[in-house]
């Protein structure tokens, strides 16, 4: 009779610490069995079935497997709430990025004007290499250069194409050779003028796709001359008309 008690108490034992176990990884896999755990026909250790006792165990752990099923779901809307609050925090960072730092740039250069701002926007003429070197930032504060034959005024991008920018070895020249190959150093700049000839088709199409990035964020003044070549000679209605289709 001990003996049998004995194994009653162990097959509870066994059965209801199996059941919790696998209730709890169960869980954590998010995939509850709650079928297996509910059944009463599963074998014990001793290849006898379960006795009345296991009955018992199989309801305790199928409340381990409640619990853990609550504790799942209240854990996954938790997360779900520090998910949306840290979206909305990130939403208000990009805003304040967006818009916060333009006010205070805004506050803090009230007093100051840009030297775009200052100029008066360049009428439509052409440009030899020697008087287009005259426009490197340093002694005129107006900054050109020219790309694929065509002289831009990049001076409202002076933090980049001022000489002491990070595209400052452009100023004044023709930066075609340097776009195309992908050099910011001398080597890519030419005292004469260069025709580019020597580029293959992929970086003449990279020159070409640059050119149109200039016109589209830059005001286009002149072409770039050719030696020999004599300017143009362009009239107020011409050049208002180029200003309106950059605008």
């Amino acid at each position: 009779m001990g003996g049998a008690a004995r194994g009653v108490g162990e097959g509870r034992g066994r059965g209801g610490g199996g059941r919790r176990w696998r209730a709890v990884m169960a869980a954590g896999d998010g995939d509850v069995k709650l079928g297996t755990l509910g059944s009463g026909s599963e074998s014990s250790n001793d290849g006898g079935s379960e006795s009345p006792g296991g009955a018992g165990a199989a309801a305790e752990g199928g409340g381990w497997a409640a619990a853990a099923l609550a504790l799942l779901t209240g854990g996954g809307e938790m997360l779900l709430n520090v998910a949306l609050v840290a979206l909305m925090l990130l939403g208000a960072y990009r805003l304040w990025v967006r818009w916060g730092r333009r006010g205070l740039g805004a506050g803090a250069g009230a007093g100051e004007e840009s030297p775009a701002a200052s100029l008066p926007r360049m009428k439509k003429r052409d440009f030899s290499l020697e008087q287009l070197r005259q426009y490197d930032g340093s002694r005129n504060p107006r900054i050109l250069l020219a790309v694929n034959g065509k002289v831009f005024d990049v001076t409202k991008g002076s933090k980049f194409y001022a000489p002491a920018g990070p595209y400052g070895i452009f100023a004044g020249r023709d930066a075609s050779r340097g776009l195309a190959t992908f050099c910011l150093d001398k080597d890519a700049l030419r005292d004469e003028y260069d025709d580019l000839s020597d580029l293959n088709a992929v970086q003449m199409e990279s020159v070409r796709e640059w050119e149109m990035q200039f016109k589209e964020k830059y005001d286009y003044v002149g072409r770039l001359l050719k030696p020999g070549e004599e300017p143009s000679e362009y009239t107020d209605e011409e050049d208002t008309k180029d200003h309106n289709k950059q605008d």
